[in-house]
């Protein structure tokens, strides 16, 4: 099945030209629910390992210390955003700890990547090894198909610089003194203003590359610590497909006949049963200059 974001309700670079130096395309992955295979591209599924390769664990110093969970496999040739991986690996395995007991608070997430070149697996390891248990349900993703769409986003509204960032702001603020301004006139009139923070920078959900949100830190800067240079968001890991606040980002299954019988409720906008923190999203960044490089994570 084909799924599609709607149009976005207006055009903002006709309004801010400048913005157009900021376009990026991201790959919505849009996760329901199936049966995946080693060779597809999954959430919550097995994973191409080879059946020679010892299965990552948690090297943390804790008592839950044991076998990582997979979490997801990307192949490059499914997602078009998806980064290149290093000397020619088309194939990006992302595992993490199901607790949280890591970093220096102890209290922080473990995520482990693993790109390799897909053509070199032969025999997969099976069965593959899974947890006894885990910290928190929110850790375990259900069995998930991916429906890769290309969509374009623009920054997150606060990483807007200089005299356009003013701009968008001011719009920003005049189309929400406009809500108010009709709700307190008549109570039962629902005005819905297109917002760009909410309907036209970032798109909410499972993506490949674009732009990150920073809805609960604010901006942050996010250098590679081995050589330096600005990462690049790589990978995000959403509790939902949208939020009250972002449902024009809603995606459809394509067709009237697909739409009209389309799940839009809880099942469809937690496909994954993945929740990050309290229920918000992961972004997980890696290094343009060489992805071999750690990545770095935020929680948002």
């Amino acid at each position: 099945m084909i799924f599609t974001t709607p149009p976005r309700p207006l055009d903002i670079e006709a309004l801010f030209p400048g913005l157009a130096a900021h376009r990026a395309t991201a790959t919505r992955l849009h996760p329901r629910a199936g049966r995946p295979t080693a060779r597809d591209s999954h959430v919550g599924g097995p994973l191409l390992w080879p059946a020679d390769e010892p299965w990552p664990a948690c090297d943390e110093e804790h008592r839950h210390s044991g076998p990582l969970l997979a979490l997801a496999q990307l192949y490059s040739g499914d997602v078009p955003d998806l980064a290149a991986g290093p000397d020619g690996c088309d194939l990006l395995q992302v595992f993490w700890c199901p607790f949280d007991l890591h970093g220096p608070t102890g209290s922080g997430m473990h995520v482990r990547l693993r790109w390799r070149r897909s053509a070199e697996v032969r025999a997969i390891l099976a069965p593959q090894p899974e947890p006894a248990r885990a910290g928190f349900e929110g850790y375990l993703p259900a069995p998930c198909v991916l429906h890769p769409e290309q969509v374009t986003e623009y920054p997150y509204i606060e990483s807007l610089t200089g005299e356009l960032g003013e701009r968008v702001e001011e719009w920003e603020d005049a189309r929400e003194e406009a809500a108010y301004e009709v709700e307190d006139e008549d109570e039962d009139e629902d005005l819905a203003l297109p917002s760009y923070q909410s309907d036209l920078s970032v798109a909410p959900g499972w993506k490949a590359g674009g732009h990150a949100a920073w809805n609960v830190t604010g901006p942050g800067r996010m250098d590679c610590h081995d050589c330096g240079h600005g990462m690049r968001l790589l990978l995000t890991v959403d509790s939902y497909e949208w939020r009250s606040d972002s449902e024009s980002w809603r995606p459809l299954p394509a067709g009237a006949a697909a739409r009209a019988r389309a799940d839009t409720g809880g099942d469809a906008n937690r496909p994954t049963g993945v929740a990050v923190g309290n229920f918000g999203k992961l972004n997980v960044f890696a290094c343009p200059h060489d992805p071999a490089h750690p990545h770095r994570l935020s929680v948002q």
